[in-house]
């Protein structure tokens, strides 16, 4: 997959893995962030795969994504984004601003993904 949007390493899902979310390193990559986990099946992931970059850019973030069904943790990765972030669908995106989660959505289209860092949209946290 030719993304500008960097892929997560094995690294960054271990330390997230061991705690309830990402470190600094990805939600402090930028004031706004997106990190995309999904399935590489996922015929969303497969649209959303298409513009994700432009939103990016249209945006001023950076994000990240990860088809962890394509990684040697794959079920442990899967299980820990179901049973500690509470998601069982793909693709899931978390919007981060300033290092905070701010927002959370499944698939969203690409006006929908810019709007989530101009108003906090998507799926509210807790």
């Amino acid at each position: 997959m030719g993304l500008a949007a960097m892929k997560l390493t094995a690294a960054q899902c271990a330390e997230a893995m061991d705690g309830s979310d990402f470190g600094q390193d990805v939600v402090g990559a930028a004031d706004l962030v997106a990190v995309v986990l999904t399935q590489s099946w996922c015929p969303q992931w497969s649209m959303m795969s298409t513009w994700l970059d432009a939103a990016v850019e249209a945006s001023g973030a950076k994000a990240f994504y990860l088809e962890y069904d394509n990684e040697d943790f794959y079920e442990p990765f899967m299980a820990w984004k179901e049973d500690v972030l509470g998601n069982r669908s793909v693709p899931y995106v978390r919007f981060y601003r300033g290092g905070s989660l701010v927002a959370q959505s499944n698939y969203l289209s690409r006006d929908g993904f810019v709007a989530s860092f101009r108003r906090g949209a998507g799926r509210e946290t807790d």
